[in-house]
């Protein structure tokens, strides 16, 4: 797990076409059924418009390069995605600690077929606290809800 050369930074406004762009690569990597959902155009629309609107957004970096990516306000973690060949480093666990550092307690949802992401979260401390059979989400995806609570994870 080297995560030496990744540097984490608040990313701003002008970073949200990258970050949209690692969103549907990360995203098209898991579920490649869902490709093609969005047209990259909509997705740095959504980005710029509402995640950059509504989040806290940092970034990792790596060479100068966006590599991963997390949106979070509150308590809700909005959006996390590695780059596919930039996944299994720590870069993930980096990105999620800047928010929990942030909120005691965090909760997102994730589809129940993205079994990577579902590990990824029991393995940070997350437990799913909810299903769905997707009728509710765009994507029309089964998905489980997850949340995580600092007061659970003290010594």
């Amino acid at each position: 797990m080297m995560t030496d050369k990744i540097s984490l930074r608040k990313l701003n406004f002008a970073d949200m076409p990258a970050a949209a762009a690692i969103h549907r690569a990360s995203f098209n990597e898991r579920l490649p059924t869902l490709v093609g959902l969005h047209t990259p155009e909509e997705d740095a629309g959504f980005w710029s418009a509402v995640v950059y609107r509504d989040c806290q957004i940092w970034g990792a970096e790596e060479g100068g390069r966006l590599v991963g990516v997390i949106a979070f306000l509150e308590d809700w973690i909005d959006q996390l995605y590695v780059l596919p060949e930039a996944q299994g480093r720590g870069i993930g666990s980096r990105l999620l600690d800047v928010a929990k550092s942030a909120y005691p307690v965090l909760s997102l949802w994730t589809f129940q077929r993205n079994e990577l992401a579902r590990r990824f979260y029991l393995k940070h401390g997350f437990f799913a606290v909810d299903e769905s059979d997707g009728a509710g989400n765009e994507e029309k995806e089964p998905d489980v809800l997850y949340k995580w609570e600092a007061r659970l994870h003290r010594l």
